[in-house]
């Protein structure tokens, strides 16, 4: 029976598999060249001790990111400021902190996503979707409060978020951001055209 090297968890494994995954792309990476960037002999075979294929790892990965990802969203949902601009600016954070805490899996997402829709659209619909729709919930009880105003809650969620999620998507895909702008910046003019749309009242 294959053995692992003594350290070589699974966990590593994941790390490592992601990791070239998001370099060289699923398909030109083997389970020769993981087993190899974990210390372990190529053909030893003993990653399929933790995983009974390569797709399963990559399945493997993505639940974990989804429970991560998860825990870091409910600790945000239950610290929203009372002061709609503040709570604008921390989702904005929370928004990127959730994205670039697994770059990597967000950057095979975007790549694989077509090949492998079965394992992509939980990651989808955990993460983005759901951002989506915390964000209409909270406009909508903004609204209520006579705080803002909104005549498509959905619609501004979708068009607050798309532009907010853009900036991290695109430096993870191309290296760049919009406009080559810093992200203090960038923020400082989305949480302003935020307050903007939604009519806020002056600071």
């Amino acid at each position: 029976m294959a053995r692992t090297t003594p350290g070589v968890t699974r966990e590593r494994i994941l790390d490592e598999a992601i990791r070239l995954f998001a370099r060289d792309g699923y398909g030109a990476t083997s389970v020769t060249d993981i087993q190899r960037a974990c210390g372990l002999a190529g053909g030893s075979g003993a990653l399929y001790k933790h995983f009974p294929s390569k797709k399963a790892l990559l399945e493997a990965a993505v639940r974990r990111n989804l429970d991560t990802m998860a825990r870091r969203r409910a600790q945000v949902v239950e610290h929203v400021p009372d002061d709609p601009r503040q709570a604008l600016r921390l989702m904005a954070d929370a928004v990127w902190n959730v994205i670039d805490g697994d770059r990597d899996l967000v950057r095979i997402m975007l790549r694989e996503f077509t090949a492998f829709p079965e394992i992509f659209e939980p990651m989808w619909q955990g993460v983005l979707a759901t951002l989506y729709r915390e964000c209409t919930v909270w406009i909508e009880a903004q609204r209520a409060a006579g705080v803002a105003e909104a005549a498509d809650p959905e619609a501004t969620a979708a068009v607050l978020i798309s532009s907010l999620t853009y900036f991290p998507l695109l430096r993870i895909l191309i290296g760049h951001t919009p406009g080559d702008l810093d992200r203090e910046t960038f923020l400082t003019a989305w949480a302003g055209h935020a307050a903007r749309t939604l009519a806020l009242p002056e600071e």
